[in-house]
């Protein structure tokens, strides 16, 4: 059998058709090499063979029985552990959800399953999805695979690293500031942060409700786009999903992008580093020589982006974690009292970073600090969402880096969370805007660090979105 590290969607397939290997020898030898690579990485949190053989031989019968398999058949898969996953542990990298196992799966896990995509564990991420470098995680920080000194990015770093080192061939993740396309590009593999209500969040444990988006990350646009294809679409069982129809992306993508509008937030190229910058650039004239026009445009309100998010996210944050208490199905911290026994499970379990969010959400929402924040917070986020679509009204598509600078060290930010913060400087406001962007790898760093390309189109313009990355793929990118 093929290396599983270099397999795409379409060789699985095709090998499955062919009978060159079978799904069931395809996710144990996914198994095998998880368990080899992970401590290098600390990239999955569990693993669950059990889970990925049972799915696996599903899929091996249906081809016995000349039945469709799925569009994912056999697809080794790894699930951010913020997504609730059925009879398998999710703690959301925290140890308030150590021994927490769902008895049902997200919307998105089941319709993974559904396509044919064998689940071989849960990845690593930020603690209740809050960071930047997935270095906040209960259970130890992950290592990029590119690198194993520096981090792979946050919050869903975990996802990110599987795909990279070859243990996965695609993942899910989740994106609340920039959380897919971060690790993305710091690991050099293709995350996609759909329009918000594109997939449904049902099951996916809640840190900013409003800006949570569930998404896929891949080792090529095409595999990207089979996934969110597999995963996307309304859902009953969360209201905020979208009736939109979801195009057939593979086929979209294909298409030529000549005559294309391209814009250029002027905003996004200050405080670049030289090297991400010329990437960028570089990346430019490729989408030129493919027929592209290019042109500079202006998203004025950019600068107040993180002090919105910061207020929002916080805030929301704040209410969602309130029912991690002790009382249900947490942890619980031995006191003599009730209100001592929330105290000390709430400060005993509740890592760092999620304490100084609960903290900084419950002051901008107390008594007295509403207006003066939260409620501002949002009509700036009203007219961050204004100059976006001004801009989608000049052009098809916005490129911009994803961060001002490659993988950083482990331990290098940790001490001061403001620069932390800003390593999502050009990623929060596709959040807060709610339409979809993705990572594309536009070359590497002279120290082989990778760099990721930002593609951001109007809301449900995924198809576009992935035709302009398909294009720019096909083209070779960057080198």
């Amino acid at each position: 059998m093929q290396d599983i590290s270099s397999l795409t969607i379409a060789e699985i397939r095709s090998g499955l058709a062919a009978r060159k290997f079978s799904a069931l020898e395809l996710a144990r030898a996914a198994i095998r090499f998880a368990e080899a690579e992970n401590p290098k990485t600390n990239a999955y949190l569990t693993l669950c063979p059990e889970v990925a053989e049972a799915a696996a031989r599903a899929v091996d019968d249906k081809l016995a029985r000349g039945e469709d398999p799925g569009l994912l058949a056999g697809v080794p898969v790894a699930v951010k552990d913020v997504l609730s996953t059925k009879g398998v542990r999710t703690t959301c990298a925290s140890r308030l959800l150590e021994r927490y196992v769902p008895p049902y799966d997200a919307t998105a896990v089941e319709r993974l399953k559904a396509a044919g995509a064998v689940m071989i564990g849960k990845a690593n991420c930020d603690e209740f999805a809050m960071g930047s470098s997935n270095e906040n995680s209960a259970f130890g920080a992950v290592r990029n695979p590119v690198a194993l000194d520096r981090v792979p990015g946050g919050s869903s770093g975990g996802s990110a690293a599987v795909v990279a080192q070859g243990t996965a061939v695609a993942s899910l993740g989740s994106d609340t500031g920039g959380s897919i396309r971060q690790p993305a590009s710091f690991c050099g593999v293709v995350g996609v942060t759909p329009t918000y209500g594109r997939v449904s969040r049902y099951g996916l444990v809640a840190f900013a409700s409003s800006l949570d988006h569930v998404g896929p990350f891949a080792r090529n646009v095409e595999d990207a786009a089979l996934t969110l294809e597999a995963i996307a679409g309304r859902d009953e069982l969360d209201a905020t999903s979208a009736f939109a129809p979801v195009d057939s992306y593979r086929a979209e993508m294909k298409k030529p992008v000549s005559g294309m509008k391209i814009g250029i937030p002027k905003e996004y190229f200050e405080g670049l580093s030289p090297e991400t910058g010329d990437k960028i650039a570089a990346a430019l004239d490729v989408l030129r020589g493919l027929g592209c026009e290019v042109r500079e445009v202006s998203l004025p309100h950019t600068p107040y982006a993180i002090s919105c998010y910061y207020i929002i996210c916080t805030a929301e944050a704040s209410s969602n974690l309130a029912r991690y208490d002790g009382v249900r199905y947490t942890s619980r911290a031995e006191a003599a009292s009730l209100g001592e026994m929330y105290r000390k499970t709430r400060g005993e379990y509740f890592g760092m970073e999620c304490k100084r969010r609960i903290m900084l959400g419950t002051y901008v929402l107390s008594h007295g600090y509403y207006d003066a924040y939260y409620l501002k917070a949002q009509k700036v986020r009203n007219l961050i969402a204004g100059d976006f679509s001004q801009a989608f009204s000049e052009v098809d598509a916005l490129v911009a880096p994803v961060s001002p600078f490659p993988a950083f060290r482990l331990g290098e930010k940790m001490a001061d969370p403001m620069q932390m913060y800003l390593s999502d400087i050009y990623t929060i406001t596709g959040d807060l805007a709610g339409i979809p962007c993705m990572s594309v790898p536009c070359g590497k760093t002279r120290e082989g660090l990778p760099v990721g390309m930002q593609i951001l189109t109007g809301h449900f313009e995924e198809s576009k979105m992935f035709r302009l990355a398909y294009a720019f793929e096909q083209a070779g990118g960057v080198a």
